[in-house]
């Protein structure tokens, strides 16, 4: 994985440069003193995972999240501050590490996101057939969505929100309408506020599980449906 440090503080740069080395892994891009300069790699070098300082001058590690878009980095954060890490989670980040640093820490850090990274590069297989497709009123016209292309379906009161991998959806919906649209061996409700497809979990980590880097509650009463859905060993 390509990764890039931002920090103000060199002794941390050194540090994470130094555990960054050690983890086979792991590939060190550049270091990185200010967000400024971390937004000039991202835009000149493909960057799979950033390590990120919360509190720096100029630009902040908050305000630099805001500024990621589209297919962004992994992010691991790093503070001193714990109060920061609700806020961090808004994002979608990773992992939230705080200061002193110490290798066991980090490893566990580097190991969940090298889990996503790994699940990200399995192939997907595009389906052809049209019962896998659905159309949806969007921005005035009817479009065609691919059910291999969803990844997860959240509720937002009276709408909906479809995720692909390229582009969301809000659409004036109900969640029993849209599950019933959708292949049943494919997709699963393990929220009432969410509907994710099964082959796009990358892991489940106590009651929540992963989906294209977005971390997703399991009600209790769907754990067990959903642990049966899944291929154990």
């Amino acid at each position: 994985m390509n990764c890039i440090i931002v920090d103000d503080d060199e002794q941390i740069r050194l540090l994470v440069e130094t555990l960054v080395k050690e983890t086979d892994f792991l590939r060190l891009v550049k270091n990185c003193s200010t967000a400024i300069e971390a937004s000039n790699v991202l835009l000149k070098e493909k960057v799979d995972l950033i390590f990120l300082d919360v509190m720096m001058p100029g630009m902040s590690g908050l305000e630099f999240l805001k500024t990621l878009e589209g297919n962004k980095p992994q992010v691991i954060m790093i503070t001193a501050n714990k109060e920061f890490a609700a806020e961090a989670f808004d994002f979608d980040v990773r992992d939230f590490i705080v200061k002193p640093i110490t290798h066991p820490r980090f490893l566990k850090a580097v190991s969940k996101a090298k889990k996503i990274y790994d699940a990200s590069q399995a192939p997907v297989h595009k389906s052809t057939t049209t019962s896998d497709a659905i159309f949806v009123k969007f921005n005035s016209s009817l479009v065609k969505i691919s059910a291999q292309d969803i990844f997860l379906i959240e509720a937002l009161v009276d709408y909906i929100a479809i995720h692909t991998y390229n582009q969301k959806y809000i659409l004036h919906s109900t969640m029993k309408e849209i599950k019933n649209k959708l292949p049943d061996t494919d997709f699963i409700r393990v929220h009432n506020s969410y509907i994710v497809r099964v082959d796009k979990i990358t892991s489940i980590e106590g009651s929540n599980l992963i989906v294209n880097q977005k971390v997703i509650p399991i009600s209790r009463s769907k754990q067990k449906d959903l642990m049966n859905r899944l291929k154990l060993l």
